[in-house]
């Protein structure tokens, strides 16, 4: 389904946010390294719905797109047209896990176009429908946001411990420590409020797009890169806004751009700045989640595009 991002966060949650921190740990991690840095290949693209609440309260529907086998019952690699299989198994080896958060009256599904790219590239890309700001809730809360990091962590948690589940598609193919967070609009701002004092070391990266930070929340805790997406005229969430959430960042961090752009047409196939925002997330999770030096190296000349995109990095 092909749905204009713009339409997918009509409003954003503008008021300060209060967080409380949530750690997370879960026994006999998966080995740390992978060999050879990221894939060089496409994926099929493969999709599973879960539900993995915090209680009857918190229902938490989730959608993951993951790599799949090239074989009969696997959809193509995604091109933004096909629809991924239901019923793949995943290729050999162990791939990272992705955490996408949607922002206010939109849905997993309607960022298909990004998350299903990824899983091609390589990544496990675990996307929950938040409780009260999704677009099918029956009680709609944009103070709720605040509780969204939670939400995350309990998706994050659960989601890995699919690798030890014998029987499970999932199991050995998760690389559980090895995680990357990435949200936008008021789903930026969840994304943000992950790197809270407190989070796991396994989570090496996190992509804020046409969000800001957690107020009263500080990016604090083990060193995470952070790459910031945003138009320079977006009318929800005003460019100062991630900026100011930029210069808070004491690590490793990038700033994406776009130029004339609002708050995320070029979310959209086909629209100025998509190729350059889809090269630019993909490689920064390469680097951060594979260690890939050559996706590092590539990252400025990916989200360059002159007239389109502007990109600054402090990353090294």
């Amino acid at each position: 389904m092909r749905v204009n991002p713009l339409l997918a966060g009509l409003t954003v949650l503008l008021l300060p946010i209060a967080l409380t921190a949530c750690g997370w740990a879960v026994a006999a991690p998966a080995p740390t390294a992978l060999p050879g840095g990221a894939p060089d290949r496409t994926y099929a693209v493969g999709v599973r719905t879960l539900d993995l609440g915090r209680g009857t309260a918190r229902p938490l529907p989730v959608t993951v797109w993951y790599p799949a086998r090239n074989d009969a019952s696997a959809g193509p690699a995604a091109d933004g047209r096909t629809r991924p299989s239901r019923n793949a198994a995943m290729p050999p080896g162990r791939f990272p896990l992705v955490l996408f958060s949607h922002g206010l009256h939109s849905l997993p599904e309607m960022h298909a176009q990004l998350t299903s790219r990824w899983a091609a590239a390589g990544f496990v890309v675990a996307a929950p429908a938040y409780p009260h700001t999704n677009r099918r809730t029956a009680r709609f809360d944009r103070g709720d946001v605040r509780r969204q990091p939670a939400d995350a962590w309990q998706v994050i948690q659960q989601v890995s411990r699919l690798d030890r589940l014998a029987g499970d598609r999932f199991a050995g193919h998760l690389a559980v420590t090895r995680i990357a967070a990435v949200g936008h609009s008021a789903g930026g701002y969840t994304t943000a409020g992950l790197f809270a004092p407190g989070h796991s070391e396994w989570l090496r990266g996190g992509i804020v797009i046409a969000g800001g930070g957690m107020a009263g929340s500080p990016f604090a805790g083990p060193a995470a890169p952070l790459l910031f997406v945003h138009g320079d005229a977006d009318r929800v969430v005003p460019v100062s806004t991630g900026r100011n959430a930029y210069r808070r960042v004491p690590w490793p961090k990038a700033f994406l751009t776009l130029t004339g752009q609002g708050h995320g047409e070029y979310l959209t196939p086909g629209q100025p700045g998509f190729d350059q925002t889809m090269g630019a997330t993909t490689d920064f999770l390469r680097w951060t989640l594979y260690g890939d030096s050559e996706a590092r190296r590539q990252l400025p000349a990916a989200a360059t595009a002159p007239g389109v995109t502007e990109f600054a990095d402090q990353l090294d």
